[in-house]
């Protein structure tokens, strides 16, 4: 099993929202961003496991944890016109974007945030990459050791 974060603006889609989604599952759509594509598209599977981060908010941290449940494949709000995620450059023969669906598996307690993280970012944390300057993707891989580390935070 492979270990991920993905970001989410609360303000637009947070984990409560995933809670009371139907079978508290969802496609994780809209990402527009290359890298973090090929990372849904090519490399999660089923059953990894992902935090849920907060991101772009008062308190940005890990909110939880979601499954993966079903592998990459085409998003399709990439091809609705009216959805504002549309791509006119992406097209149903050739898609662009991909989702995988998340299924929450626990709202934590409390949210981890992102000032206690950067607490251990010098010893135990040096190497995760969501404290790494200049890292906004909203899909990153999270190494066993700090997924590890983090749960002890809960």
């Amino acid at each position: 099993m492979n270990h991920w974060l993905l970001k989410s603006e609360p303000n637009t889609f947070s984990i409560d929202t995933l809670a009371k989604a139907p079978k508290q599952t969802t496609a994780w759509d809209g990402v527009r961003n290359f890298q973090a594509r090929n990372m849904l598209r090519d490399s999660m599977k089923k059953g990894d496991q992902a935090f849920f981060y907060h991101s772009s908010c008062d308190v940005p941290g890990i909110a939880g944890i979601v499954s993966i449940v079903k592998e990459g494949y085409p998003d399709k709000t990439a091809f609705a016109p009216k959805h504002h995620h549309y791509d006119a450059e992406s097209n149903a023969d050739a898609p662009r974007w991909f989702v995988v669906e998340v299924k929450l598996v626990r709202k934590f307690e409390r949210i981890i945030t992102l000032d206690e993280l950067r607490k251990h970012a010098a010893k135990t944390l040096k190497d995760f990459v969501l404290l790494r300057r200049g890292n906004r993707l909203s899909v990153m891989p999270v190494v066993k050791k700090d997924w590890e580390f983090v749960l002890t935070l809960e």
